[in-house]
């Protein structure tokens, strides 16, 4: 079984901002998920594939991966290609540079028994770059500042700054299902100032179970958050906005209302669900009961439904061409663009409401542009 870190790396984000969150989270069981049993094959596969590239003794995992398609492997193969040319990139400026695959890197000068697992490492006289493979598509993992690589690239530094002469870290998360492929650089002084000031204060509040609780977008994966107090007086808080005369909001109400609204549906959904869940197990809510909900009919015996249905004259059977995603899969990334690529079309998506930060384009306003929307379909988007 894996070890893992009370403090680790990848939660930084979330107990930099609420240390105590880190002791609450400590106390749940960890049930996994297909997510991250997904995630786990496809490091298993890119590491595979990147230490074959390298000459480097190893066993391929593919027929004993849980989870394993064409997509998979062509995320595995970009990732060890991008890790190549960095190598590359490295080795213009120092002759040979140190590339550590899957390394353990101890960053407990700073946080209590600190450590964690680095993707992949690269020391070299000048610059450690730090790359990272995300594999989940839910979230868009962006570099800059990012706390989990700043820990791994701490961990690093300690270890291998006295071969080499580090002046620069760069960090990387190479997440291809979001088409995201992201790099930061700051300066070994810079990164150390943040681990003394900001790092290692907050970990010790974290790792004794101290400090104050702080609810917000970081909340989004601790395991306590449908039933902590903290969010829910946060998210409650947020709902009591008092909105002045005329009787219609205005754009400007509206408009900071907006976030707000996100943040309450986010933890309502979390609090029904934790609910439903608590309430499978034997615990009950005053005034709520268990119910039977809504279901679809369907055939209890599809082979003999389609026989009977087949003998009265009838195809019982639809054909249906498999979707753009399900084709991918199938066929790989490469073999499928260079079959259908010219047979793929990316109709404009609905227009949606999101904060001026977001990094798409703005939607264009035009009248012809809106012609195929229904009022309907805008409001349901």
């Amino acid at each position: 079984m894996a070890k893992h870190a009370y403090l680790s790396a990848s939660a930084s984000h979330r107990w930099l901002l609420c240390p105590p969150s880190a002791r609450l989270c400590a106390e749940e069981p960890d049930y996994g998920s297909e997510y991250a049993m997904q995630g786990t094959c496809a490091h298993e596969l890119a590491q595979y594939l990147l230490e074959k590239a390298l000459g480097r003794p190893c066993q391929d995992p593919t027929e004993n991966l849980s989870y394993y398609d064409g997509e998979m492997q062509e995320a595995a193969e970009g990732y060890r290609d991008f890790v190549l040319e960095q190598i590359a990139e490295a080795k213009k400026t120092c002759k040979d540079p140190l590339v550590c695959v899957e390394q353990t890197l101890d960053f407990s000068k700073w946080v209590e028994h600190g450590f964690g697992t680095g993707d992949c490492v690269i020391v070299a006289d000048g610059t450690l770059h730090i790359i990272d493979l995300k594999y989940g598509i839910g979230v868009l993992v962006q570099a800059e500042e990012n706390s989990q690589l700043m820990c791994y690239a701490l961990g690093a530094l300690d270890t291998f700054g006295d071969l080499y002469e580090i002046r620069r870290v760069k960090m990387s998360i190479y997440q291809p299902r979001r088409d995201n492929v992201d790099t930061w650089e700051t300066g070994v002084d810079e990164l150390l100032k943040w681990a003394e000031e900001v790092l290692k204060p907050a970990a010790k509040l974290a790792y004794a179970g101290d400090g104050e609780f702080h609810a917000g977008a970081h909340c989004v994966f601790c395991k306590v958050k449908a039933s902590c107090r903290a969010r829910s007086e946060y998210a409650l808080e947020l709902a009591k906005e008092e909105l002045k005369e005329p009787a219609k909001l205005t754009p400007e109400e509206i408009s900071e209302l907006l976030p707000r609204v996100e943040t309450l549906v986010s933890w309502a959904d979390d609090l029904k669900a934790f609910a439903l869940k608590q309430a499978l197990k034997g615990v009950t809510y005053p005034g709520w009961k268990l119910a039977e909900g809504r279901s679809t009919r369907r055939f209890r015996n599809e082979p003999t439904v389609a026989a009977i249905v087949a003998e009265a004259g009838y195809d019982p059977y639809e054909k249906k061409l498999r979707g753009i995603t399900a084709l991918t899969r199938q066929l790989g990334r490469k073999k499928f663009e260079e079959l259908l690529s010219d047979y793929v079309v990316k109709p404009p998506g609905k227009p949606v409401l999101v904060p001026e930060s977001d990094k798409r384009p703005g939607w264009n306003a035009a009248a012809e542009d809106f012609k195929d929307y229904e009022l309907e379909d805008l409001e349901n988007a």
